[in-house]
């Protein structure tokens, strides 16, 4: 029976339904539960590390750390101040350990980046690809509809363009050749010919674009951080979102630098989050934090 249990719980099913299948109470099944799975962090601390955080009870941010090499299970901790993380890994592994940590990749959360080098003395900040360029979309999408709202004609194409078709903005190589209906627009048009007709009109807005063009290009195509550096060095604001960006990854600029030629980044901790959010729905959301980290701890470690 308590194999059964465990395999029930290992496919994210609720307590009480457990309970109905097994036969027996809600109670008798959170027993196994928390008999069979004891909360432990990793003995030892790989040379790799992903840091993230996600929400688990009564609406509290709590922080969880991967291997970025194994995607195993390092550490979940019930809140994600620097003080109780800080704590944890000075608590938990000696120095000599902490020290071999190579690399923490993380997303731009400036508060996790003032502890690292505390804790891990030789550890460089890797800032994960994927939130770089988010970051700069958001600010393309900003002035996307800040052009929006400033154009008189309704009916104009260019507006038709930016308002329904506004995911051919974050194509980073649109068709130019081959022909298209376009709904919103009604027309047959290539990718490019509708973005093209959309930035003659908003100057800001295509200087907005080529900028988040050659971000994406520095640092997902020819991964070089020279051009990346230059890149930021000259980039002239125009009173847009992008100046924020801009300003944001100069502030993260060697973390952002690393990111470039790293092989690592986020992706694994963010799938380990969804695996997460899956199990908090499936089983209607957790009052017990403990009980929720158990679950965790049963579908990652």
């Amino acid at each position: 029976m308590t194999e059964r249990i465990m395999k029930l719980a290992h496919e994210r099913l609720p307590v009480k339904t457990i309970a109905r299948i097994i036969g027996i109470s809600a109670s008798s099944v959170q027993r196994i539960i928390d008999q069979n799975l004891k909360l432990r962090s990793a003995r030892r601390l790989p040379t790799r590390l992903c840091f993230d955080e996600f929400r688990s009870t009564h609406g509290m941010m709590s922080f969880i750390c991967l291997d970025a090499d194994s995607h195993r299970l390092i550490a979940l901790l019930g809140d994600r101040f620097n003080r109780t993380i800080k704590n944890f890994f000075i608590a938990h592994y000696s120095l000599a350990e902490r020290t071999r940590v190579q690399t923490v990749t993380m997303d731009m959360n400036a508060a996790y980046q003032t502890i690292i080098h505390e804790v891990f003395p030789k550890a460089q900040v890797v800032i994960d690809r994927f939130h770089i360029i988010q970051l700069a979309a958001r600010a393309l999408d900003q002035v996307r509809v800040q052009a929006l709202k400033q154009l008189d004609d309704k009916h104009s194409r260019p507006y038709k363009i930016m308002k329904t078709n506004w995911r051919l903005f974050h194509q980073t190589a649109p068709d130019a050749k081959h022909k298209q209906f376009l709904f919103g627009l009604n027309e047959y048009i290539t990718q490019q010919e509708a973005i093209d007709i959309a930035l003659d009109t908003e100057p800001k807005l295509k200087q907005t674009y080529e900028t988040y063009l050659a971000l994406h290009d520095a640092l997902m195509v020819k991964k070089h951080p020279a051009e990346l550096a230059n890149l930021l060095a000259t980039y002239e604001p125009n009173g847009t979102a992008m100046d924020m960006t801009i300003a944001t990854l100069k502030r993260h600029k060697v973390a952002v630098l690393a990111a470039v030629t790293s092989p690592y980044s986020n992706g694994p901790i963010e799938g380990v989050n969804r695996l997460i959010k899956s199990l908090k729905r499936s089983c209607f959301g957790f009052k017990n934090q403990l009980n929720f980290f158990k679950r965790i701890y049963q579908i990652t470690a």
